[in-house]
C-alpha cells in the first residue's frame, strides 16, 4: 500500500447538482465503486453542493485518471437519467490563450 495520498476536486462549473440528494448518493457510489474496482484506497471523501473531493491513497496521475473515470461515469448516468448532456459542465475554450491556468 503507498504511504502517499493525493487529493482531487471534481467541481460542477454552473449551478448546484449535488443539492440533489440522488444526484449526490450517485456520484457517491459511484467513486467508491471505482475505488473498489482498480483497488484504490478511498481515505476521505466530501462533498459540496457543487463539488466531490476525494483523498486516494496513491499517486497523482492515478487520481487524476480517478476523477476523469467518475466524471465520465456519472456524465453518462446523468445524460441518461435527467436528459441533460453535461453533470459538470464544458470548458469554454473560445477565449483560452492557454493561459488560464495561471489566474486560478
Amino acid at each position: 500500500m503507498s504511504d502517499i495520498a493525493t487529493t482531487v476536486t471534481l467541481r460542477a462549473l454552473a449551478g448546484r447538482p449535488l443539492d440533489d440528494h440522488a444526484v449526490r448518493d450517485m456520484i457517491k457510489a459511484t467513486a467508491s465503486a471505482i475505488a473498489e474496482r482498480q483497488g484504490v484506497d478511498l481515505v476521505i471523501m466530501q462533498t459540496e453542493p457543487d463539488s466531490i473531493t476525494v483523498t486516494l491513497r496513491t499517486g497523482r496521475i492515478e487520481a487524476v485518471g480517478f476523477a476523469a473515470e467518475l466524471r465520465r461515469l456519472t456524465t453518462n448516468w446523468y445524460a441518461h437519467k435527467y436528459g441533460i448532456d453535461n453533470l459538470w459542465g464544458e470548458v469554454d475554450h473560445e477565449d483560452d490563450d492557454g493561459e488560464q491556468w495561471k489566474t486560478t
